[in-house]
């Protein structure tokens, strides 16, 4: 199946300082937007309903890169498809997760919370789970030595990109919200549209400057990218439903663990002191980045057609 995926390790894309430009400023304004809607009574949630919470957390943060890390063994793509399905595991949700969520009828306030930690966890979170999981694959597959990307993946690195990606962006947001809480209330919306369209027509660029590649790489990279899509939106459905939670919440922990920050994962990508634009990695986020929205939203359209239910809290702890 990965025949015509065997010289990708090879790619390094075209891509401009501009165009780099471009995707940092545009991943600042996304998690700007993010940082909006993020309020301490999200950490509440957690701290007073911790079993949803929780599980999420454990999925998203815990199994979704060790069963990203099986996967890769079991379909055993070419190196740096391979890194790029891990790199994406690492990374925290998007923040589309929460507008799917809201259309699947799940629960709009865990995934919103979800999202929220992860996302301030990221800075530390991300590199760890990528130097882990990402430092085993290349010890154990010899081959992935001869990858043009780094052998000892640089931790402190990708941390201070995370923190300045993330961690800045969201901390100016944060501060925003709760200091001008009637601008961000009436602006919140269009600047989260205006982040969505930016991203994509970013990807669309991207793809666009470099669509000699793609004829031999579109087909078996959707495989790829629809194999571990199936598992990440399968995994916290299943967490949830083995633990017994309610079901909206079982839509949620899907939700959250299948949908992934790819527009982090092109930007760490194209660093040159990370990734240097390699071929297969960026090829499998922005696939990814496409692939997710696709499948959320026609996964939240069938899911908003089953009827559940109203769930609260409350009556979980009322006395009646």
């Amino acid at each position: 199946m990965f025949d015509t995926l065997s010289k990708i390790d090879q790619v390094r894309l075209n891509f401009s300082e501009g165009g780099l430009l471009y995707m940092n400023v545009t991943l600042a304004i996304i998690m700007f937007g993010v940082a909006l809607e993020i309020k301490k009574e999200h950490f509440k949630n957690i701290m007073l309903y911790p079993k949803s919470a929780l599980l999420g957390i454990f999925s998203q943060i815990f199994l979704l890169p060790a069963l990203t890390f099986l996967l890769v063994f079991l379909i055993n793509p070419p190196p740096s498809i391979a890194m790029g399905m891990i790199l994406i595991s690492a990374c925290p949700g998007g923040n589309i997760s929460n507008f799917i969520s809201a259309l699947a009828k799940a629960n709009t306030a865990l995934s919103v919370s979800l999202t929220a930690f992860s996302t301030l966890t990221a800075t530390f979170v991300t590199p760890l789970n990528f130097a882990f999981w990402g430092g085993m694959y290349v010890e154990y597959y010899e081959k992935a030595r001869h990858l043009n990307i780094p052998i000892q993946i640089d931790f402190l690195q990708m941390a201070q990109t995370v923190f300045i990606l993330l961690g800045i962006p969201l901390m100016l947001g944060m501060w925003f919200g709760y200091k001008f809480p009637k601008i961000t209330e009436k602006y919140k919306k269009k600047v989260k549209v205006t982040s969505i369209f930016l991203y994509m027509t970013f990807i669309v660029g991207a793809l666009a400057a470099n669509a000699k590649h793609i004829p031999g790489v579109i087909i078996p990279l959707g495989i790829v990218v629809m194999l571990l899509n199936a598992q990440t939106l399968s995994t916290g459905y299943l967490v949830g439903t083995v633990f017994k939670v309610p079901r909206a919440d079982r839509r949620t922990l899907s939700i959250e663990t299948g949908i992934q920050n790819s527009g982090l994962a092109l930007v760490l990508i194209f660093n040159p002191k990370l990734f240097d634009a390699n071929g297969g990695m960026a090829f499998m986020a922005a696939w990814w980045g496409i692939w997710q929205m696709i499948s959320g939203l026609a996964l939240a359209f069938v899911l908003s057609k089953i009827r559940i239910p109203e769930f609260s809290w409350s009556k979980v702890f009322s006395k009646d």
